[in-house]
């Protein structure tokens, strides 16, 4: 069974970077087809997937996103993250990572509890 946790600080201030780590257990991030997603919900809004690391380590990004985001992994961690840059409090927002397959659009296997995170003051 796979399980992923989410951990970094719950408060950030505007123009500062978010980072945030998922830890994986149960699997491998390096194991093929793998693809290793970082999503998000605003309060009140829906899901929006930021982008994710492939097993290869081959990261991708959503368009509206891509200029301030970083998704890297540790593989003797078996841990990968994310870093989003210039925050504002439109960033505040619960962020999940999950485990996807790579080539597939829209489908998790695995999520982790999510963490919340405000960009504030």
């Amino acid at each position: 069974q796979v399980q992923l946790q989410e951990s970094g600080p719950g408060l950030v201030k505007p123009s500062q970077t978010l980072s945030l780590t998922c830890t994986v257990s149960g699997g491998s991030i390096t194991t093929s087809y793998n693809a290793w997603s970082w999503i998000r919900q605003p309060p009140g809004k829906g899901l929006e997937w930021m982008g994710a690391i492939v097993y290869d380590g081959s990261p991708y990004y959503s368009p509206s996103l891509k200029s301030r985001t970083s998704i890297s992994r540790d593989t003797s961690k078996n841990q990968f993250s994310l870093q989003l840059s210039s925050v504002t409090t439109e960033d505040t927002a619960v962020y999940y990572c999950a485990r996807a397959l790579a080539g597939r659009s829209g489908v998790y296997d695995d999520w982790g509890q999510g963490k919340q995170v405000t960009g504030s003051s």
